[in-house]
């Protein structure tokens, strides 16, 4: 009898180590949104919906985000593990802050291409960039688009154009009135505000930044040098996690927004099915991405837009683009072949 009890007892306490061990094998990783719950943060929502970040090991909470100037400092202060975030405001920080102990590092690349353009209605008589000359150019100051217009103004000979800042919901709204001429965004938010107030897409000229000479990359994953210093292995298994999740998005994007949905049960489903639909035509699926391949940057192109912003931010010290990019953790070249040839 206690030789069987003894038996007995040490098997549930080998079982209660192996899961004591398996728990703590588990990594917390809290992830930083650049903005709202919208379409593209299906992206994310869609491998922590499937359970991929579960299966990597990983306990990944996704938060909303206003901004990715926001992102980039909350990982910079360690209330974020990771996040995402434009990379020219990234850079802006790693210049602005030379100083600064934890700067966070770029480890994948999401949108290819800055989803940043210019956008008027038809009405206006602004055709291309040249038509911006002597007109009033609204956006609020932070906006990615805005701050990055000197680099689209040089790329284009453009003069003389007036600034009006605005918070963000009035953007669209100045625009429909009349009150500015153009405004500057993200191709896949603004297009479908000014939509929502009642201003037909036929109506609307799009001057993507991609387009007309700008060659910006947009969003990446960024991750705290306290986490690529102490697990390396999250930030790899997490990247690979997301690389499955964004085939299935991009496989099934109408599908996808479910998980948004799940988030905030609000939101318009059809209105961000277009959402992350054109997000993956213009930034994800393009087709600079496809020519680099998913996730990546390329040296060259990533060395001119740290002079670029450099000078278009007017940076305290040069951005190194050494500093603010890292493909160590990036999943294999055959891992990362998800983007579905153009029709």
């Amino acid at each position: 009898m206690n030789k069987r009890f003894f038996l007995q007892t040490a098997a549930a306490l080998a079982a209660a180590f192996t899961m004591a061990g398996a728990q703590a094998q588990v990594t917390p990783i809290k992830f930083q949104l650049d903005w709202r719950f919208e379409g593209p943060a299906a992206l994310f929502l869609v491998p922590a919906a499937k359970g991929y970040f579960k299966d990597a090991k990983l306990n990944v909470t996704i938060d909303a985000g206003n901004g990715s100037g926001g992102a980039v400092t909350r990982v910079a202060s360690g209330s974020y593990d990771m996040g995402f975030a434009d990379l020219a405001a990234l850079m802006e920080f790693h210049a602005n802050n030379p100083d600064a102990a934890n700067k966070p590092v770029a480890v994948m690349m999401v949108y290819n291409n800055t989803p940043a353009s210019v956008m008027a209605l038809k009405k206006s008589g602004i055709k291309t960039p040249a038509d911006l000359r002597g007109k009033k150019l609204g956006a609020p100051v932070f906006d990615a688009g805005r701050r990055a217009f000197p680099i689209f103004q040089k790329a284009n000979g453009i003069d003389n154009v007036q600034w009006t800042a605005m918070d963000p919901p009035l953007r669209e709204t100045m625009l429909a009135r009349g009150e500015v001429d153009a405004i500057t965004g993200f191709t896949f938010t603004s297009l479908l505000n000014l939509e929502a107030r009642g201003v037909k897409a036929a109506d609307v000229v799009v001057l993507p930044y991609a387009d007309y000479g700008v060659k910006l990359y947009g969003n990446v994953i960024i991750a705290s040098p306290k986490l690529i210093k102490e697990n390396p292995a999250a930030i790899k298994a997490f990247l690979q996690a997301f690389t499955k999740g964004v085939k299935d998005v991009l496989a099934h994007p109408d599908a996808a927004i479910e998980s948004v949905k799940a988030r905030d049960g609000i939101i318009n489903v059809e209105l961000e099915q277009r959402r992350l639909k054109l997000a993956i035509d213009t930034v994800i699926n393009s087709a600079d991405a496809r020519a680099e391949g998913f996730g990546q940057a390329k040296g060259p192109r990533l060395s001119l837009m740290a002079s670029q912003v450099s000078d278009a931010f007017n940076t305290k010290t040069r951005v190194n683009a050494e500093a603010v990019w890292s493909a160590a953790f990036l999943p294999s070249a055959a891992e990362l072949n998800i983007l579905p040839a153009k029709k």
